[in-house]
């Protein structure tokens, strides 16, 4: 049986990349070490930064090959987060857009994963 579930990125820093994610996301990690870093999001998932030089086996592809996804109640939620997300120092790959599932926007962590900040559009 599995108990929780993550998801886990593969960073070349990690206290620069648990830097990062702890401003984005206005908290400290549960774990931390010069290794490994481990958030808990609001929805219980678990997001862990994984240094990639220790990594086994060796991670194959670098970031950006998907995107880590953050559902927002309401559009105008998205449009804050990006404000914010900007000012935090976020590379912002798409500015809000509306898409055919609704609105959201694309920024980037400092080893280039994806971030997706999205609202689904009511029918």
């Amino acid at each position: 049986m599995i108990d929780s579930n993550s998801i886990l990125l593969f960073v070349a820093d990690v206290p620069k990349s648990a830097g990062f994610y702890g401003q984005l996301l206005g908290q400290n990690p549960v774990e931390f070490s010069p290794t490994f870093a481990m958030f808990i999001l609001p929805s219980g998932l678990a997001l862990g930064l994984w240094g990639k030089a220790g990594v086994e086996p060796a991670p194959a592809a670098t970031g950006g090959g998907c995107d880590v996804g953050f559902k927002v109640a309401t559009a105008d939620k998205v449009d804050t987060l990006h404000a914010e997300w900007q000012v935090k120092g976020a590379t912002i790959l798409l500015p809000p857009t509306n898409l055919d599932f609704g609105r959201t926007f694309v920024a980037a962590d400092p080893d280039g994963h994806r971030l997706r900040v999205y609202n689904v559009a009511e029918d």
